[in-house]
């Protein structure tokens, strides 16, 4: 759906119907992960579906199409999307999250994303690598971006990029840099052992003007105080824009576990060792390994679900979040795709020769879940120091929470 500029979207469905939309979907996501993966990006029509179940507009402005849906519902649709393939359920959360950043831009970077088709999608790179020159009216943008995943379907990108300071002795300005499709060409880079279908290529962009109010400074959303607001001025958009964006890279792994779960649970089963006689549904260590996975992704999820919740009702009440909390917000998010991967790991090994074929079930969630933690953000040794630093009365080093 197309909508015209500033048009509001028709009645929007509720939170439960698109979660059962994200769900219905399952079946025919792993129907076409082996092509997802082997093409190395998302089929078109898997993009387009989403789309037309409304998925992208959860966090995207009413003005513009949206929903303004709590973030809690972006989630819980995006761990479905993965349960059915972890590489879409990755792009879905990346993509599908930054219509909540641009509404955070200046209003006039809005309308030309939005202003002719409010369904247009962006991706993202935020590495601060390129290199960036202060010209009248706004920057010069050159660079190579790795990573962008879903770029392939998108009309836009997100970058990032250190500002110079204007003036000797003051510090660089972490920014986020908004271009258009024409401003940047894609390079064909992405050959990896897991997370295959993301199709997270590199973006090259060769001396691109880029106006000020295309640029969005990672202390405005540190301090969510953002030029968007004005125009977007519902409680949901006062959030922390990291916080959002963390999340949208975690919590795909919470899919890709409930995945490898189901696909444990289909080789025991009626697996029987030929070697050794044994039932894998009688094996005490094998039933550990499951129960242990089950209870702790739901442990996870009842977690991250009850930060956002508690957030939210910050921002509703116009109160500010308190930085100890986003600190530990933070570290939680950055915990799962290793614990994660850690339960799929004592999974795997008790489920026999089966279970190491490319064709089992649970080969690929594996992967997925082992790539997904290479992202700076699921690291938890980049974010335990400010949660412990914290907890003795200092100051946060890193803006990005």
């Amino acid at each position: 759906m197309a909508t015209a500029v500033g048009a509001e979207a028709d009645e929007a469905p509720s939170p439960e119907t698109l979660i059962e939309r994200a769900r219905a979907m399952i079946p025919a996501l792993r129907a076409r992960a082996a092509r997802t993966v082997a093409d190395r990006r998302i089929p078109d029509e898997t993009i387009a579906e989403m789309k037309a179940a409304g998925f992208f507009r959860i966090l995207q402005p009413r003005r513009w199409g949206g929903y303004e849906m709590h973030p809690n519902v972006f989630f819980e649709v995006q761990k479905r999307i993965a349960e059915g393939c972890m590489s879409t359920g990755w792009v879905y959360g990346v993509v599908g999250c930054h219509p909540y950043e641009i509404a955070l831009f200046d209003d006039r970077a809005q309308r030309e994303v939005w202003g002719e088709d409010n369904a247009t999608l962006a991706s993202s790179s935020y590495q601060p690598v390129g290199k960036v020159e202060r010209v009248e009216g706004g920057f010069r943008l050159s660079g190579r971006w790795g990573f962008s995943s879903g770029c392939e379907h998108c009309g836009w990108v997100l970058l990032g990029a250190l500002v110079p300071p204007a003036s000797e002795g003051e510090p660089p300005d972490m920014r986020t840099f908004l271009i258009p499709r024409a401003d940047y060409r894609i390079d064909d880079t992405w050959h990896t052992f897991g997370l295959q279908g993301t199709g997270s290529q590199d973006i090259v962009v060769e001396g691109a003007f880029v106006p000020e109010y295309r640029t969005h400074r990672a202390a405005d959303g540190f301090l969510c105080a953002n030029p968007g607001q004005k125009q977007n001025n519902a409680p949901l958009y006062t959030l922390p824009w990291a916080q959002v964006f963390i999340r949208s890279v975690s919590t795909a792994a919470l899919g890709g576990a409930r995945a490898a779960i189901e696909a444990a649970l289909e080789i025991a089963r009626d697996r029987v060792s030929t070697n050794t006689g044994k039932a894998s549904k009688s094996d005490p260590a094998l039933q550990g390994a499951i129960a242990r996975a089950v209870a702790e992704v739901d442990e996870m999820e009842k977690a991250l679900r009850a930060g956002f919740s508690a957030m939210m009702a910050r921002a509703e009440a116009g109160e500010a979040i308190a930085i100890e909390d986003r600190e530990l917000f933070r570290y939680q998010s950055s915990t799962v795709v290793r614990r994660c991967a850690d339960l799929v790991d004592d999974m795997l090994p008790l489920l026999g020769g089966r279970a190491i074929y490319m064709s089992s079930p649970i080969v690929q969630p594996w992967l997925d879940i082992n790539a997904a933690r290479a992202h700076v953000a699921n690291d938890p040794n980049n974010m335990a120091p400010d949660l412990v630093n914290g907890l003795m009365g200092e100051p946060p080093a890193f803006l990005f929470l």
